[in-house]
């Protein structure tokens, strides 16, 4: 930042605490003034009084420096590290950006303003915070001493209109005769689990999916920051809470869980499975609660099946072999989301859990996704279908659905 934009927040700052609270319009009239009357002793072109009009107004009631990038549809990922060093993300592609903030208390200044829109707080006694923007994009924040090189601020992008299965056809997530399967299992009531790595866009997907669930069904949203945008009557959404300073009132995952039971769902969607919540997760899909979903980190469908063993663990002491009979009854179908190496991303791979093959979970590939090759550095590739019917197809009899003609043999 320039000495010269340094002094005009230092001006502003002082009308400001003159004045206390002013709206929108009064700021920007303050900000005007300040700005004339230093042009009035320092020369200021029509250029640098605009530019100083923009940078202050976001100074003070935007996001500072971040303003342009978070109003940038393209950008994906906001990566603060320290007030010196951004990166953004754009179109899958990393950059340093080139502006920095004039401090880190001004940085820190802005992370206490968007926690506390959230009623989320953040300090030195607890460093760590999840938060959202107004818009909906997820934030993560670790303050010093936890952080070394000064606050860290991770912005998540979130489109403002939630994104559809067409769209992702569109950009070559997975093609059509795919979707079409999968929207046959959605509507016949299968329990869903989306694997995939970070940014592979499973909560993406999970909203695109969970669109197709019968509007007459009510369905409980489960979220540690609500995200998911459902276009359902019967919705009903439900956050995950923080402690606070006392470390008292935090409500977590598996409280919200526990509850909904009592709230006559017909589905239940957890937005992400991190830890021994996946237990009561489990329980709620077998316990009459037919076509639930969720999301997790894992970098394979047997990756992900690991790790949902070793969480259940975290939440109670079974036998291994009890824990893989759970999953194998509660999840059916499993999808794997992946980021390619040209930032696209990809379904993986369809799997069906066909229930255990000794101490084993079986796992049964519906869909494959195999590379042809390159083409103007995009991977180019298609989902296989395994030409085998779903073993399960009782379910979709029920339900009144019969598979699109061509995945039936």
């Amino acid at each position: 930042m320039s000495e010269r934009r340094e002094e005009l927040v230092r001006q502003v700052w002082r009308q400001l605490e003159k004045q206390g609270d002013m709206s929108e319009t009064e700021l920007k009239e303050v900000i005007d003034r300040v700005i004339r009357e230093t042009s009035a002793t320092s020369y200021l072109s029509v250029v640098q009084r605009r530019q100083y009009r923009k940078e202050l107004f976001d100074t003070f009631c935007r996001y500072d420096v971040l303003s342009d990038v978070i109003e940038d549809p393209e950008v994906t990922e906001v990566m603060v590290n320290g007030p010196d060093r951004i990166f953004v993300e754009k179109n899958g592609i990393l950059k340093r950006y080139e502006k920095q903030f004039s401090s880190a208390e001004r940085l820190e200044d802005l992370i206490q303003t968007i926690v506390a829109k959230v009623n989320r707080q953040v300090n030195e006694a607890n460093p760590i915070a999840d938060a959202r923007l107004e818009n909906g994009d997820r934030v993560n924040v670790v303050l010093p001493p936890v952080a070394l090189n000064g606050p860290v601020l991770t912005i998540r992008r979130f489109s403002g209109e939630p994104v559809t299965m067409e769209q992702l056809i569109g950009w070559g997530s997975l093609d059509p005769e795919t979707a079409a399967y999968l929207k046959v299992l959605v509507v016949s009531g299968y329990n869903i689990f989306i694997s995939g790595g970070t940014g592979s866009g499973k909560t993406t997907f999970l909203g695109a999916l969970a669109a197709w669930i019968p509007k007459e069904q009510r369905v409980i949203t489960i979220e540690d920051s609500a995200e998911l945008q459902l276009p359902l009557d019967n919705l009903v959404r439900l956050e995950a809470r923080p402690a606070n300073t006392e470390q008292t009132g935090v409500v977590t995952i598996r409280d919200l869980l526990r509850t909904s039971l009592r709230m006559r769902p017909d589905r239940i969607i957890v937005g992400e499975i991190r830890s021994e919540e996946a237990l009561d997760m489990l329980q709620a899909m077998n316990t009459g609660h037919d076509g639930s979903m969720s999301t997790g980190h894992g970098n394979s469908p047997k990756d992900m099946l690991f790790r949902m063993e070793t969480m259940v663990l975290m939440g109670m002491q079974l036998p291994l072999s009890a824990v893989r009979r759970q999953i194998s009854s509660a999840i059916e179908i499993l999808v794997q989301l992946g980021r390619l190496r040209d930032g696209s991303r990809k379904v993986l791979s369809i799997q069906e859990i066909t229930g255990m093959d000794g101490e084993e979970i079986n796992l049964h590939s519906l869909f494959t996704f195999t590379e042809t090759g390159e083409k103007d550095g995009k991977v180019q590739g298609k989902l296989v279908w395994s030409g085998e019917p779903l073993s399960r197809d009782g379910k979709l009899l029920r339900a009144g659905y019969r598979l699109p003609e061509q995945f039936r043999q």
